[in-house]
């Protein structure tokens, strides 16, 4: 995939830069941190933070094509547009919004972020579920909820067919769409410098049931997003 969407918080990208002057000195703050984080794999080493580091953690919740807490790790979503990508965003933050009892509670009824989103590049070796034999099965890939198929398939891959670098997919927010679930960081390429060049800025106002997405580069440019 020779370009692959994701977001991120810009509070995440904001974090460590609120305590130094400039890039270079992040640079060597995040070098510095990097003995208190969870290990990388193998061939996560030398990789910019922002491609580096889903591969640390395993979330609580799960995702399409990993379990909450896996014992295998996290793994690198991304989308082949932009749109693509921010409907995945929205998704999640409606989720947020839907199942927080705390919001609930204070009668709050939406919540704003800001959200960074950048691309990097997508090769190696990789299951196509957008293309025979498997699109066949086309629904269970893309089922909006229910991941019990592609959690089979991707922990049947990471145990027995660690050679496989990542999934292609169809996206199940923006139809027609390719995404890529990345197992392996080293199929992972772009620079620090690359990627700061592809950042786009965006708000999102989220709801239970739908998610306005606003660009701060170019506020004409807007995308909604509802269940």
């Amino acid at each position: 995939m020779p370009r692959a969407w994701r977001g991120v918080e810009t509070q995440y990208l904001a974090a460590s830069l609120a305590l130094v002057d400039d890039a270079a000195e992040q640079a060597l703050l995040e070098a510095l941190l990097e003995d208190s984080k969870p290990p990388l794999p193998a061939d996560g080493a030398g990789k910019p933070y922002l491609l580096a580091t889903p591969f640390r953690y395993a979330p609580a919740h799960d995702s399409r094509f990993r379990r909450a807490a896996s014992a295998l790790g996290g793994l690198w979503y991304g989308a082949a547009t932009l749109a693509a990508a921010c409907a995945e965003v929205a998704y999640w933050r409606m989720r947020f919004v839907a199942d927080s009892s705390g919001l609930n509670a204070v009668g709050a009824r939406t919540v704003s972020a800001e959200h960074t989103f950048f691309h990097a590049r997508v090769h190696g070796r990789a299951i196509d579920l957008m293309s025979p034999p498997w699109n066949t099965l086309a629904a269970h890939w893309r089922h909006p909820s229910d991941y019990t198929h592609t959690h089979a398939l991707a922990e049947a891959v990471r145990t027995h067919y660690p050679a496989i670098d990542w999934i292609r997919y169809e996206s199940a927010r923006c139809p027609g769409t390719a995404c890529a679930a990345v197992f392996n960081p080293g199929a992972l390429y772009g620079s620090d410098k690359s990627l700061r060049a592809s950042y786009q800025r965006w708000l999102s106002k989220a709801s239970a049931n739908s998610v306005t997405m606003i660009s701060l580069d170019d506020p004409g440019r807007a995308f909604q997003w509802t269940r």
